[in-house]
């Protein structure tokens, strides 16, 4: 009689990495915010929509910007890096969190899940909801503005590498946080005021000292400035700088968020 033996349980590793598991925690957080597609999608767009209603018509839409183009087509590469940011931090942040109050971490913790594909997992599915929350932004603004694209890799590298940054800087404070109070203080002291302060609405040359030199510590003011130059061909601020820190900044998130949850920090508890 021949001897059966029972198939392995342990998922199949190609390359040291589980991609049966990182697919499905990838699909998982993308699911998880298609399903309220209303709140997550919808509200952002209608918000920018609200913003370049007010800054154009109310402010003025022949004004001139930077580098000669009118108001409306300055401002719009800094609404949709708004909404890719903003919704690349929500969407890591709040399902980390909401996991933890629910007591659902076993969902992501039990399978067989490495600490860096558990970080490239949330930091994925954020990324998504960010770029796909921007495109959709710069869809609906453009019947305004009428822009077009004049360097494709400033666009794909600051648009991507933001929406990392701030998915991998979600996925921190969810771990970081104990209550959607410590989230929301975050999100209020840290990340709305570093969106706004970075040249969104305005030029950065145009403050007085010393706000016109602590914007260029901001590495929003680069991510938008950098995003904006792909769309009008100009630059506030050093594209060098603002592509070096991006990649920096990342590689130094995705090494905490690693950390974090090789430790289990405020997961296991």
């Amino acid at each position: 009689m021949t001897e059966t033996t029972a198939p392995s349980l342990t998922p199949r590793r190609y390359g040291g990495v589980n991609w049966i598991g990182l697919k499905t925690l990838y699909f998982r957080e993308v699911k998880r915010f298609w399903k309220v597609g209303m709140q997550t999608v919808l509200a952002p767009v209608i918000t920018s929509l609200l913003y370049m209603l007010v800054f154009v018509v109310a402010v003025g839409g022949t004004r001139a910007g930077a580098g000669g183009v009118n108001f409306a087509t300055f401002i719009a590469p800094g609404l949709v890096m708004m909404s890719i940011l903003n919704n690349a931090f929500a969407n890591s942040s709040s399902s980390i969190l909401q996991a933890k109050m629910m007591g659902l971490t076993p969902d992501f913790l039990t399978p067989p899940l490495s600490a860096i594909e558990l970080a490239a997992g949330f930091a994925a599915g954020a990324m998504t909801r960010g770029v796909f929350v921007g495109l959709v932004t710069a869809i609906s603004v453009w019947p305004f503005t009428h822009y077009h694209i004049e360097h494709v890799w400033a666009v794909l590298y600051f648009g991507l590498g933001a929406a990392m940054m701030l998915g991998l800087l979600g996925a921190f404070a969810g771990l970081w946080s104990e209550k959607f109070d410590h989230l929301a203080a975050v999100t209020n002291f840290l990340v709305m005021p570093m969106t706004f302060l970075s040249g969104t609405f305005y030029l950065v040359d145009n403050l007085p000292e010393p706000f016109r030199s602590a914007s260029h510590f901001n590495p929003f003011f680069y991510m938008i400035d950098g995003f904006r130059y792909g769309f009008i061909g100009f630059a506030d601020g050093s594209l060098m700088i603002g592509v070096i820190m991006v990649a920096v900044i990342n590689l130094i998130l995705a090494v905490a968020c690693w950390a974090l949850f090789h430790t289990g920090y405020r997961l296991k508890s």
